[in-house]
């Protein structure tokens, strides 16, 4: 977080590419940097390579623009936790209203349609023992959770371009 902080200071700094292949991990720390990259002033662009599963959505649609490899692939599924939980209703309404700073988040951040996202969330059927979803390159931008289609050089041109036109302002 300290080193986008001082990203976004440094006059040596033009523009941010996130480059992400990721299981997921941390929610808090997840959010937290997908809040600061979505807060940059300066241009930023995701691309999602092999995977950006569970809380590497928020991260790969918190830049201004967001690319997915064909073959990359994205899981969505609800909140979880490993370890010890302590079975209390404000348990739950924990685990529910941190579901819900995510989904604001994705539908904040990109063009997917809430009641879709929450849909990938939430279907059974897919994942063995579990709930959710994955999808896949085409499909993530069909549904307008990711941008484009696209590739490093791809990325690398549009952030370029996005350089170009704030320097132009």
């Amino acid at each position: 977080m300290p080193l986008l902080a001082a990203i976004e200071e440094s006059d040596e700094v033009d523009g941010l590419l996130v480059l992400l292949n990721t299981v997921g991990g941390d929610i808090e720390a997840g959010l937290g940097i997908a809040e600061l990259i979505a807060s940059m002033s300066k241009p930023t662009v995701s691309l999602v390579l092999g995977g950006g599963h569970s809380i590497g959505v928020p991260l790969a649609v918190s830049a201004k623009r967001s690319f997915i490899a064909p073959s990359a692939a994205m899981t969505i599924h609800p909140v979880r936790l490993n370890g010890l939980v302590i079975a209390v209703s404000q348990t739950f309404t924990y685990f529910e209203r941190i579901q819900e700073r995510i989904i604001q988040f994705v539908t904040r951040n990109s063009a997917v349609k809430r009641e879709d996202f929450t849909k990938l969330m939430l279907q059974t059927g897919e994942l063995a023992a579990d709930v959710g979803s994955v999808i896949y390159g085409e499909e993530a931008v069909r549904i307008g959770l990711i941008d484009a289609i696209g590739g490093l050089s791809d990325a690398l041109a549009c952030l370029h371009q996005m350089i170009d036109e704030q320097k132009q302002r």
